[in-house]
């Protein structure tokens, strides 16, 4: 796993960040990978490779940093010219990345980033009564980007005496930086400034959302995509946590419910089926793997952020729907299609990451969560098989598979972190908040009422309260730390380093 990851770290621009030279895209399961090996480690090399693509991006040209949330990609390596199309896939992905960066930096940026690309997905893409809608084109008017850039003389125009400071934070210029406009980015200033001057430089931005908000605006793609909603949940439940947001919660839970209404098939004995897309609440085609893989890590990223057991037990369900009518009998793995679908000459089977994580190594880490949390060995040995099957295209090229390498670490280093405790006392709320403070990859996050019991496969089975408070416990294998009552214990049981 180490060499991977040097291998990994070696494709890393140093100075801009990003793998490779332009285009640059964000490939968030490769810096998952490195996130994975500095937290593991402790190796500068790893943290620098994350935290130098994120700063670059954070204040680069791919951010909006008017509206919210990341474009598709670079067309430069300084990360500066946007293909402007935003997807609802790659801010799902790069929230999860920036809030373990910031769990583990408490950067000040990484946070701002996070809430204001959440606050661009509730402002701008909602649809129905709460699920995720596709994407924002990169064209208005028939030009790329006519809608999000700048001249000069708008900027003086919208902003008067608050212009220079302005222009010279976002690198606003007569000349322009594409094509005669501006791109508003702080690649040439990234530092913040003083509070007040941030505090300008915020109604600034204000000011020019306002205007912006009378252009002709992009063309919009409202149709809800099950994977891509799983994305975005998972990321929203994630962040819940670690900020403290019970409002992301909230949404990320009302995405969920639209997508299992309106995307779910219950009738004509088909059980708990997906289907893959819907728009004005119409939804169609047979649900793929990546569908049931990402909603899966939807359900059990929410069950762990609000401990309800019915999405544990969707997780389940839909996992036993992959089973039935996804696995591949005869190599392991999953197919891209399911068995009773349309009639293919060949199903399609692989782990590899396109633009979205693999199905097959999502679900390998969902798998692996669902052995932690159950103690069935089923999940487990199914887990062990996937991973097993993709293994010798794993030697081959990490960079490509590093949702399946996630995968594998979780199944062997899961942290099985169990607090034993009524979930809304403040003495729970304490040890869960100094747990979701901390970046950690391989977590398992179980909150247990006193007297709930454990599957007796579990590390913690048996284990309870002591001096009738609050007690977490922190399992690897079969070994668990001892029991702990006070928040600042709970770091050094955790972090690895």
């Amino acid at each position: 796993m180490l060499f991977r990851s040097r291998t990994l770290a070696r494709n890393v621009d140093p100075f801009f960040g990003g793998f490779g030279a332009a285009p640059k895209f964000p490939n968030v399961p490769g810096f998952l990978t490195l996130w994975r090996a500095w937290i593991r480690t402790g190796l500068q090399p790893f943290l620098e490779a994350v935290t130098v693509t994120l700063n670059r991006m954070c204040q680069g040209g791919i951010y909006d940093h008017l509206g919210g949330g990341f474009a598709r990609y670079s067309v430069d390596e300084e990360w500066l010219v946007p293909h402007f199309e935003k997807m609802l896939y790659d801010n799902a992905e790069l929230i999860d990345l920036l809030t373990l960066a910031w769990q583990d930096m408490k950067t000040p940026l990484y946070q701002h980033r996070v809430e204001e690309t959440i606050a661009w997905l509730f402002n701008e893409m909602i649809v129905g009564n709460g699920g995720f809608a596709s994407s924002l084109d990169a064209d208005s008017e028939g030009e790329e980007g006519r809608f999000y850039v700048w001249t000069e003389k708008e900027i003086d125009q919208v902003l008067g005496e608050a212009s220079p400071l302005f222009k010279r934070a976002y690198d606003v210029t007569a000349l322009g930086n594409w094509e005669h406009s501006t791109i508003l980015n702080r690649s040439r200033s990234p530092d913040l400034l003083s509070p007040d001057d941030e505090a300008l430089l915020g109604r600034a931005r204000a000011k020019l959302l306002e205007v912006r908000a009378g252009r002709v605006r992009p063309g919009f793609d409202d149709k809800t995509l099950a994977d891509w909603n799983g994305l975005m949940i998972a990321a929203l439940a994630n962040a819940a946590l670690a900020f403290q947001r019970p409002d992301w919660l909230e949404k990320a839970r009302a995405a969920f419910a639209y997508i299992e209404r309106v995307q779910g098939e219950k009738g004509g004995g088909r059980g708990d089926r997906l289907l893959h897309s819907a728009r004005d609440g119409k939804a169609q085609h047979a649900g793929l793997l990546d569908d049931y893989a990402q909603m899966t890590r939807a359900a059990l990223a929410l069950y762990e952020a609000s401990g309800e057991g019915a999405y544990l037990a969707k997780a389940r369900a839909w996992s036993k729907v992959l089973d039935a009518h996804f696995w591949d009998a005869q190599n392991a793995g999953y197919f891209l299609t399911p068995d009773d679908g349309e009639a293919l000459i060949v199903r399609t089977r692989n782990a590899h990451d396109n633009a979205t994580p693999s199905g097959n190594g999502t679900q390998a880490a969902n798998l692996a969560r669902l052995w932690y949390l159950t103690g069935e060995a089923a999940y487990r040995d199914r887990a062990e098989a996937v991973i097993g099957a993709f293994s010798g295209d794993v030697s081959r090229s990490a960079m490509a598979f590093s949702t399946l390498l996630n995968a594998a670490e979780l199944l062997l280093a899961g942290q099985q972190i169990v607090i034993v405790g009524d979930r809304a006392a403040s003495d729970t709320r304490a040890l869960l908040d100094a747990v979701t403070a901390l970046s950690l990859p391989n977590r398992v996050l179980q909150v247990i009422a006193p007297g709930e019991a454990l599957p007796t496969s579990h590390p913690a089975h048996g284990k309870g309260q002591v001096e009738a408070k609050a007690t977490i416990y922190v399992c690897e294998g079969t070994t668990c730390s001892l029991p702990a009552t006070d928040p600042a214990h709970v770091p050094p049981l955790l972090l690895p380093r």
